[in-house]
């Protein structure tokens, strides 16, 4: 992993970014690129850029990232994300006007109402690194593996009186099926848990408003039983959704709507158990939620190491039956590092020898410091199941989601769905589509953005006061910090303990480890958390540490 040294000791060591100092993030230098069609001005010759992005928006009105109906960015938000003058973009817009290919609607925005013809298709996907590769894959069929449950997971009779444990005792054992359970209702005056976003910023006037349009104009046959496979119209709005903001071609039929990624999970670990599947190789360090999610279908789960590249694919061509795996490639958790260009190309040589990826991209939207990462998906569609959900980008507690599955595993994976709860309900995905849609869901994202960075900006400042020596990983992206020390004889776990008897609740990065190597270190989150109230509970972990090391 690539060290930068800050000013009074902390470091990032994610492969996107480097932080040195609290000047460096503060200063707003964030890479040009835009989720939109995975934009990257780099691209564009000098003197060329209105035509470049002219050229780019038909070839996506072609290929059906740009349906007809779909809506352009405002020019503002665009310019703003490539970091162009607005002039480039309006000067765009109005060659694709000038052509019939889009319209102004005033308030309506500029809609896409032809599609060109005759738009040469790129010859190559380009990756992370720049290096273009073929998209062409082949698939065989996984052979047969003994039952087995996911390495470190371990089965506890559940808790039915629900009463959190003491920091002790909840720190103090091997985590349990139950363990997030119990330290979300563990209480604490600051929380710092990782993976939940700013849930007060929640569109809610956006969200009622949609929900009366819905429900003026649903007919009464909506109220029925629905497709299990999810709404016409979510389905499409996702399709829509991954391939302006994920560089991925899906057609609404490809999709599949669910209950969130842990409902996902049990839905492709039933799936893959009939195929003869009963081993999903996964990240190390990677997330122990998810590891018990397949264990509870019974599957093994062999780790796979992962540095600041991402994923060491090397390990999966080793002996065994590693022929799937699931990864986080855009943004790896806990680590943060995006796999690498090369990876990315042993990763494509692997999955054409018939290897399965079932790629979470559990929170890509979410990225302040780096351009953005096409999902993996985008380059090996029969070989990738993909998982995205909106418990990230809106909330948790509307347990929503979507799956895109390769056509071999579709159906058996929408019958799965249908025999587990016939669908998701349905007056849900129709605000939320109308969201998606309507350009709401693309505005509340910006927001998000800026308020997650000033909080991501202030904890990392916090920790260069607080807890000098310790090493930055991911601050380019997501929704927390991972903080390790180095050299320090500790078990994180006493860490986070004594953290939580002063109040403030943190992970430990060794519950997301099946392999002990490695130092110690903890899982900071940001996003939901006021700035004050971040540099108060850095400085409790700083107090916590001189305690236990």
């Amino acid at each position: 992993m690539r060290r930068a040294s800050s000013e009074n000791g902390s470091v990032d060591r994610s492969n996107g970014h480097a932080v040195e100092g609290a000047k460096d993030v503060q200063d707003g230098d964030v890479t040009a690129g835009s989720d939109f069609l995975q934009l990257d001005i780099r691209d564009a010759p000098l003197g060329g850029r209105a035509d470049w992005l002219a050229g780019q928006l038909r070839r996506a009105m072609a290929d059906g990232r740009l349906p007809l109906g779909s809506r352009l960015p405002a020019t503002r938000v665009l310019s703003a994300e490539l970091r162009v003058s607005r002039g480039v973009v309006t000067e765009a817009y109005q060659r694709l006007s000038e052509d019939g290919h889009v319209e102004g609607r005033g308030r309506n925005g500029t809609v896409v109402v032809a599609v060109p013809v005759g738009v040469a298709e790129p010859a190559a996907v380009t990756v992370a690194s720049g290096m273009a590769e073929p998209v062409g894959v082949v698939g065989r069929r996984v052979r047969r593996a003994p039952v087995g449950l996911g390495a470190g997971v371990r089965r506890l009779r559940p808790n039915p009186s629900r009463q959190p444990p003491d920091s002790a005792t909840l720190f103090g054992l091997p985590p349990g099926e139950d363990v997030f359970d119990l330290i979300r209702a563990a209480p604490a005056r600051i929380d710092l848990s990782p993976g939940v976003p700013d849930l007060a910023a929640f569109p809610r006037a956006a969200w009622l408003r949609a929900e009366r349009e819905v429900l003026g104009e649903l007919a009464a046959v909506g109220f029925g039983y629905g497709d299990p496979r999810g709404t016409v119209e979510l389905r499409q709005a996702v399709a829509h959704w991954l391939g302006r903001n994920r560089g991925i071609r899906v057609e609404p039929g490809e999709v599949l709507i669910v209950a969130g990624t842990a409902q996902a999970l049990a839905l492709i670990g039933g799936v893959l158990r009939e195929d003869g599947v009963e081993e999903l190789a996964v990240e190390d360090p990677g997330s122990l939620g998810i590891r018990q999610h397949l264990a509870n279908q019974g599957l093994r789960t062999p780790p796979v190491t992962v540095d600041g590249e991402g994923v060491l694919v090397s390990e999966l061509a080793e002996p065994g039956d590693r022929r799937a795996v699931l990864l986080t490639p855009a943004h790896q958790f806990p680590t943060g590092v995006v796999l690498g260009g090369a990876r990315r190309r042993e990763l494509l040589w692997w999955v054409e020898g018939g290897g399965l990826v079932v790629e979470d991209d559990y929170d890509a939207e979410h990225r302040y410091d780096r351009s953005p990462v096409p999902a993996f998906r985008s380059m090996a569609p029969e070989r990738v199941c993909y998982l995205g959900s909106v418990s990230k980008l809106l909330a948790p507690a509307l347990r929503m989601g979507w799956m895109v599955a390769p056509p071999r595993y579709r159906d058996a994976l929408v019958s799965a769905k249908r025999f587990a709860d016939l669908g998701n309900a349905v007056l849900p995905q129709l605000v939320l589509a109308r969201l998606m849609e309507s350009g709401e869901l693309e505005r509340h994202l910006r927001l998000l953005r800026q308020r997650h960075r000033r909080r991501r900006d202030a904890m990392i400042k916090a920790i260069q006061a607080h807890l000098p020596g310790a090493v930055v990983h991911g601050a380019a992206a997501g929704l927390h910090l991972l903080v390790t020390f180095e050299g320090l004889g500790l078990a994180d776990t006493d860490l986070t303990a004594a953290a939580l008897a002063r109040g403030v609740k943190v992970h430990p990065l060794s519950w997301h480890r099946q392999r002990p190597e490695g130092p110690p270190g903890v899982l900071l989150g940001y996003a939901a958390t006021a700035t004050t109230a971040i540099e108060e509970g850095v400085a409790t972990v700083g107090e916590a540490l001189r305690e236990v090391a």
